[in-house]
């Protein structure tokens, strides 16, 4: 399997998701989307984030990621900035588009029936693949345009490029003795949200790179975390340092086979000694170790190389080497 859909268990092989991506890559064209416009994905995970993800990128389009939860304010502010020409989103958040939709922005739901003025994903991944549209895309095209999490003032829109992204996931999983060492017989946990740049790359596109299964949950429940992990076999976890805690003060953990997870890594903020060290007492058989990125960065910066293929000993606390 390439994908499975924690939520519903349908699974996806490497040759379904590459031809929904041409699909979905034909599909913006019928649109009228053009090489270089930008699509705008507001979901929460979903299978349909890969797919639009990837067949955006097939048309030579760049895609810009939102958090659902934004406020419509906070929504309409990005997609006018990135100048976003079509939002997939879900039923639940097209009424926080509203300021958008006189805009000419077109529409389209991932579920149940469409809305006013809206279309169904279906006009993406039932379209005609054979109409796949022939480009030439550049290394230095723009794919991605996240935006940072806006520390010191509103988030900002950060380009990333195809040989950025290529060359990330490259660095982190390729090689003789790749840093994060992911196989064809890992199954990738993808809880972490994928609007968020550390999800998008160190998970989904390190693991289709890897050839490994990517296991999409919608959102974190300490309960449907543990039984996907135990039914599923989930041999990779990254997590962030509140899902640790959750992690740490969780009794339903005993309850559960937890045995096949192999690799547990945290970023996204520093995870202090003592709840590194009561993590380790719940999958005493994994590896942890922290990361360190910025969307800015394309965006790793440092892996632990307890993670590589052939490790080596790291210092608890330490976010790697560069």
């Amino acid at each position: 399997p390439c994908l499975i859909d924690g939520a519903t268990g349908k699974t996806y092989c490497f040759a379904e998701v590459e031809l929904i991506s041409r699909k979905v890559a034909a599909g913006l064209v019928n649109l009228g989307l053009e090489q270089g416009q930008v699509v705008m994905l507001l979901l929460q995970n979903c299978v349909e984030f890969a797919f639009v993800f990837m067949g955006a990128a097939l048309r030579g389009a760049i895609v810009t990621a939102a958090n659902p939860f934004y406020k419509p304010g906070e929504i309409a502010k990005q997609a006018k900035a990135a100048g976003a020409r079509i939002i997939v989103t879900q039923a639940a958040y097209v009424e926080k588009l509203a300021d958008l939709q006189s805009d000419d922005v077109i529409v389209i739901t991932i579920d149940g029936a469409p809305k006013d003025g809206c279309k169904d994903i279906s006009v993406l991944t039932e379209a005609d693949e054979t109409q796949y549209p022939s480009v030439e895309i550049q290394p230095d095209d723009v794919v991605a345009l996240p935006y940072s999490s806006g520390t010191t003032g509103l988030p900002k829109g950060v380009m990333l490029t195809h040989k950025g992204l290529v060359s990330s996931v490259a660095q982190q999983v390729d090689g003789e003795n790749p840093n994060l060492y992911f196989h064809s017989e890992d199954v990738v946990m993808c809880v972490l949200p994928l609007f968020h740049i550390y999800s998008l790359n160190s998970v989904l596109l390190c693991a289709l790179r890897a050839g490994a299964a990517t296991l999409i949950m919608q959102k974190f429940n300490m309960t449907s975390f543990l039984e996907l992990i135990q039914k599923y076999k989930v041999t990779i976890a990254p997590i962030v340092p509140p899902i640790v805690l959750d992690i740490t003060r969780s009794p339903a953990i005993s309850r559960y086979d937890v045995s096949s997870v192999r690799i547990i890594m945290s970023g996204a903020a520093p995870l202090g000694k003592e709840l590194e060290d009561a993590l380790r007492d719940r999958f005493p058989q994994a590896i942890f170790g922290q990361g360190y990125g910025m969307t800015e960065a394309g965006p790793v910066l440092s892996m632990n190389l307890a993670f590589a293929k052939e490790p080596f000993p790291v210092k608890s606390g330490s976010c790697g080497t560069v």
